[in-house]
């Protein structure tokens, strides 16, 4: 017989919660103190609900630990990014993150997990109920449609992705949702700078300012090159975008002739 690898065995949640206390505590993020435990029940759901649904690729916990959850909250080390209080849309919301992480770390924050998936909204609906999530909406939309929409256009603090699009795509999906002050922060890893110049034009059209790189680490993942790139919203977003569903994705902003569907 094969040998079974740690991974492979389901860690109880005592063990998960003790992982991400240590976890958090050499990030230096200050969380609700009902975060570790939260998370841990969190991922309980997710690794059963990811056998029914595709949620997730790999639901081991050690995987897991840093390649969502600490991922998705290591920005919370950059204090000044996350005002108290702050309304947050997490846009293509998939299985959770970063906005779940987010708001079960920061109650404080106001966070509205979008996607279009109804099945994934089923999901992180059980997780929020479960958790007793109270500074948590679930919406089930497009991103292009829910950016043309009243109730959501320009009505959040933040604006938030990770890994759902190359950065001038991010910028046509986001901004919109960014009132003007507030700021888009995508999640990338290594290869975002190779769409910075697409991006900064992408930005211009849709009302931000000058795109800002910021290098975000891992502790236990020297080799990562994960960063965050933000943008704040200057001016309002013009009426034309977001453009029509998919056509964000098919033609890019600032990349060749974008067309104006």
């Amino acid at each position: 017989m094969g040998e079974i690898l740690a991974d492979q065995v389901p860690a109880s949640a005592a063990v998960m919660e003790e992982q991400l206390k240590a976890a958090l505590e050499r990030l230096s993020i200050a969380c609700d103190e009902r975060a570790p435990a939260r998370i841990a029940r969190y991922h309980q759901l997710l690794a059963d609900w990811n056998t029914r649904i595709n949620l997730t690729g790999d639901t081991g916990f050690a995987t897991s630990l840093d390649r969502h959850y600490l991922d998705s909250l290591a920005p919370l080390r950059y204090g000044q990014l996350f005002s108290p209080g702050a309304s947050l849309i997490d846009v293509g919301s998939g299985a959770g993150f970063p906005g779940l992480p987010l708001a079960i770390a920061r109650p404080d924050l106001q966070v509205t997990l979008l996607d279009s998936l109804q099945k994934r909204i089923g999901f992180l609906q059980a997780v929020v109920q479960e958790l007793g999530l109270t500074n948590v909406r679930l919406i089930h939309s497009r991103a292009e449609d829910g950016g043309r929409d009243s109730a959501l256009r320009e009505q959040f603090d933040l604006a938030v992705a990770r890994a759902v699009a190359p950065l001038p795509v991010l910028c046509e999906l986001l901004l919109p949702f960014v009132r003007v002050g507030g700021r888009m922060i995508c999640y990338k890893g290594p290869s975002a700078q190779e769409e910075l110049q697409a991006g900064q034009k992408a930005a211009h059209l849709l009302g931000g300012a000058q795109l800002e790189y910021l290098p975000v680490e891992i502790p236990s993942r020297p080799d990562w090159q994960h960063c965050l790139f933000l943008c704040q919203k200057k001016v309002k977003t013009v009426r034309q975008y977001p453009r029509k569903a998919g056509t964000p994705g098919r033609s890019p902003l600032g990349v060749g002739a974008s067309k104006p569907e």
